[in-house]
C-alpha cells in the first residue's frame, strides 16, 4: 500500500470538506501562519450518513499581526456543525495548549446543535468544554466569532468569552432553534429577529457587530495592542481642548482619548452608558462615559454594563476612568423590582479588587448614588476631579428632596430650595471636605488625566 498516496487522498478529502472554514481562518490570521493540530480525527455515527472528517472542527494556532492565537473553528459543512463528545474533546485539547502557553483563544462557531445520536455522551462533552473555557477566563483572553448560525448549548460559550463578534446579516445565536422559539410563542419571526445582534441588544452577548472577518481581525489587533502594550509614545501630551469649555457632552469627551484609539464595547446595549478601551497620553485605559445631557438615570442593564466595563479594567490591570453625569437610580417600580441592587455589589467588588488607578471626572452631575458609586473617595478613587460647572449634591433639586424625604409639606421648602440651589451644589463644597482633588476647566482635563496616570503607572 502506498501510504504517501493514501495520505494525499485523505488530505484532499479532508480539505474538500473544510474548504469554507479554512478560507474563513485564512481571512482572520496572517497569511500562511495557520498550523493545524489534530487534523486527522474521524468518527462515525449510525444516525448520520457519512464520516465526521476532523470531528467537524478545525483546530490549530496562527498569528494576527505577528501575535499568536489558538484557533477553534467549527466546520458547518460536516454534519451541519453538529457537536459531539469527540468534537468537544478536540476543542478542549486546543484549550489546554492555550492555557499551558498563556496564549489567547479564538472560537469560530457555526453549529445547528448536537448530534442527537450521542445521547448523554455529548452533554458530558459540552459540560467539560464549558468548564475548561471557564477555567481560562481572567487568565487567557477568549474571543468568539458567531460565524453563521449557532444553536444549542454550544452557544453558552458566548457567556464565558471576553469578546463576542457578530457579523452583520450573518450571525445568529440562540440556545434553541429560532424556529422552535417562534413556534412556541405562536409567531413566525425570521431567525435574525430571534438571535441576531439587534435582537440580543439586552443580553450583552454582542460585544461588537462587524461587517466581515477582516474587521474582526482588525478589532482583535486593536484590543491586543491596548491590553498588552499598556504604554506607548504619544506626541500630543500637552494639547488642551478649548471646545470643551463651550460644550461638553459624551461625544466631545471622546477628544480626551488619543486619536483613533477608542474601541467601544456593547454599542447596541444601554447606549446612555458608553464603554471604551482607549489610550490617554499613550497610556491604556478602560473608560465609562455617561451620555445624557440632563444626567443618566441608572437601571439594572446600565449598572450591569458599568460592572462589565470595570471587570475588564480589573482583569487586564488597566486604569479605570469614569466621566460622570448621573442622577442616580431611576425612580420607577420596574427598577425597584429588578436586580439593580444586586448588580451594584459586583461593581463595588471590582473597585475594591482593582489595583490599577481609578480616576473620576464629574463633568455633569453626580447626584446621590451617582456620586457614591462613581466619584466618592471612600469608594477607592485615587483622583476625583470636577468641572467648574459640575453639580454635586445629595438631591438634584429641592423638589427632588421633598419627594425623596416624603415630608408631606412639613419641610421648610424655602430652606430646601436654598440648600439645593445651583450655587450650593457647586463642587467647591465637596472640595472643601477634601473629596474633590481639583476643580478644573474642561479644556485642561486631558492634561490632568495624563499627569495623574503617569503618577500612578508602575
Amino acid at each position: 500500500m502506498d501510504k504517501i498516496k493514501l495520505l494525499k487522498e485523505r488530505k484532499e478529502k479532508l480539505f474538500a470538506a473544510g474548504k469554507e472554514i479554512r478560507a474563513d481562518i485564512d481571512a482572520l490570521v496572517d497569511k500562511g501562519s495557520f498550523v493545524e493540530l489534530s487534523t486527522y480525527s474521524f468518527s462515525e455515527s449510525e444516525y448520520y450518513d457519512g464520516t465526521a472528517e476532523g470531528e467537524g472542527v478545525v483546530c490549530g494556532f496562527a498569528t494576527i499581526d505577528d501575535y499568536p492565537y489558538y484557533i477553534v473553528a467549527q466546520n458547518a459543512a460536516v454534519l451541519n456543525g453538529g457537536v459531539s463528545k469527540a468534537n468537544c474533546e478536540k476543542m478542549i485539547k486546543c484549550l489546554e495548549q492555550a492555557n499551558k502557553n498563556d496564549t489567547p483563544v479564538i472560537y469560530m462557531l457555526s453549529s445547528q446543535g448536537v448530534r442527537v445520536g450521542e445521547g448523554v455522551n455529548v452533554l458530558e462533552g459540552i459540560a467539560a468544554l464549558l468548564a475548561k473555557a471557564k477555567s481560562l477566563r481572567g487568565g487567557v483572553a477568549q474571543y468568539l466569532i458567531v460565524n453563521g448560525e449557532v444553536y444549542g448549548q454550544i452557544a453558552l460559550l458566548a457567556s464565558i468569552c471576553d469578546f463576542n463578534f457578530f457579523i452583520d446579516k450573518k450571525s445568529v445565536l440562540a440556545l434553541t432553534s429560532p424556529l422552535v422559539i417562534t413556534a412556541a410563542g405562536g409567531q413566525n419571526l425570521p431567525k435574525e429577529k430571534v438571535g441576531g445582534a439587534e435582537a440580543l441588544n439586552k443580553t450583552f452577548l454582542p460585544t461588537f457587530v462587524v461587517k466581515d472577518i477582516a474587521e474582526v481581525a482588525a478589532k482583535i489587533k486593536a484590543i491586543n495592542e491596548i491590553t498588552n502594550t499598556k504604554v506607548v509614545d504619544c506626541e500630543e501630551l500637552n494639547v488642551s481642548l478649548p471646545a470643551l469649555n463651550k460644550k461638553c457632552d459624551a461625544k466631545a469627551l471622546l477628544n480626551v482619548f488619543d486619536k483613533d484609539s477608542a474601541i467601544e464595547l456593547w454599542a447596541g446595549t444601554a447606549p446612555e452608558v458608553k464603554s471604551y478601551f482607549a489610550r490617554i497620553g499613550g497610556i491604556s485605559v478602560v473608560a465609562v462615559i455617561f451620555d445624557n445631557e440632563d444626567g443618566v438615570k441608572l437601571c439594572e442593564r446600565k449598572m450591569q454594563k458599568i460592572y462589565r466595563t470595570a471587570w475588564f479594567a480589573c482583569e487586564y490591570d488597566l486604569p479605570y476612568v469614569t466621566f460622570v453625569n448621573t442622577l442616580g437610580v431611576k425612580e420607577t417600580p420596574e427598577v425597584a423590582n429588578s436586580s439593580f441592587i444586586d448588580k451594584t455589589e459586583p461593581y463595588i467588588n471590582e473597585l475594591y479588587c482593582m489595583e490599577a488607578p481609578k480616576i473620576s471626572v464629574v463633568y455633569g452631575k453626580a447626584i446621590g448614588l451617582g456620586y457614591t458609586l462613581f466619584a466618592a473617595k471612600s469608594m477607592g478613587y485615587d483622583f476625583t476631579y470636577a468641572f467648574a460647572n459640575a453639580k454635586i449634591a445629595l438631591f438634584d433639586s429641592a423638589q427632588g428632596a421633598e419627594i425623596e424625604l416624603a415630608t408631606d409639606g412639613k419641610a421648610d421648602t424655602a430652606k430646601l430650595a436654598e440648600k439645593y440651589a445651583d450655587e450650593n451644589s457647586d463642587p467647591i463644597n465637596a472640595a472643601k471636605g477634601g473629596y474633590i482633588d481639583n476643580i478644573i476647566e474642561p479644556a485642561f482635563v486631558r492634561q490632568y488625566l495624563i499627569a495623574s496616570l503617569q503618577m500612578q503607572i508602575k
